[in-house]
C-alpha cells in the first residue's frame, strides 16, 4: 500500500497501485493549483483507492472550461489548502503526487502542456516534452480538433 495526506493530515488515503502516467503537467491552472512551474500527477484507478479520512475536509473548485468539457476540477483541503484527491473518484483518476507518503514504485515518464510552461522554467531532465496538440495526439490517435480555440487560464470566458 501506499499512503497519502494532505499537510495538516486530515485527509489520508492509500492506494493499492498506480497504474500511470505518471506526468508533469505545466499549463496555467496546474501551475496555479501548485503555486510552482507545474504539478506532479500519478494515474490511479478508483477501485485502487481508498479514503481513509477526511471526507468532509475535501472541497472542490471547477474552474471555467478553456476547451472542452469536462471542467478542470481543483480538489483540496478546507483546513490546510493541500490538494486532494476527488472526493468520490470514478474509473481512472490523477493524485498530485506530492501527497504520496510512500513511493509509488514508479517516476515521471514525461512533462505535458510544455507550450503553456513558465517564461522562467528551465527544464533540467531528459523527460519527454508534449505540447497540448502532442499530448492530444498522443492519448487520442487523432489531432488536436481545429474548431476549438486554444486559450490559457486569462481567456476563460467566466474568469
Amino acid at each position: 500500500m501506499v499512503r497519502g495526506s494532505c499537510l495538516c493530515g486530515s485527509v489520508t488515503f492509500q492506494i493499492s497501485d498506480a497504474v500511470g502516467p505518471f506526468e508533469i503537467c505545466h499549463c496555467n491552472r496546474c501551475r496555479k493549483k501548485s503555486g510552482s512551474n507545474g504539478i506532479a500527477m500519478i494515474g490511479v484507478l478508483a477501485e485502487h483507492y481508498q479514503l481513509i479520512s477526511g471526507a468532509s475536509y475535501i472541497q472542490s473548485y471547477a474552474a471555467p472550461i478553456l476547451h472542452m468539457e469536462p471542467a478542470y476540477t481543483s480538489n483540496f483541503c478546507k483546513s490546510c489548502g493541500s490538494p486532494t484527491p476527488p472526493l468520490e473518484p470514478s474509473g481512472f483518476f490523477e493524485i498530485p503526487a506530492g501527497l504520496l507518503d510512500d513511493s509509488p514504485g514508479m517516476a515521471p515518464d514525461k512533462h505535458i502542456y510544455t507550450d503553456f510552461s513558465a517564461g522562467w522554467d528551465k527544464f533540467s531532465d531528459d523527460l519527454p516534452r508534449y505540447t497540448l496538440k502532442e499530448i492530444y495526439r498522443l492519448r487520442h490517435g487523432r489531432d488536436f480538433p481545429p474548431h476549438i480555440e486554444i486559450k490559457t487560464h486569462y481567456d476563460a470566458d467566466d474568469a
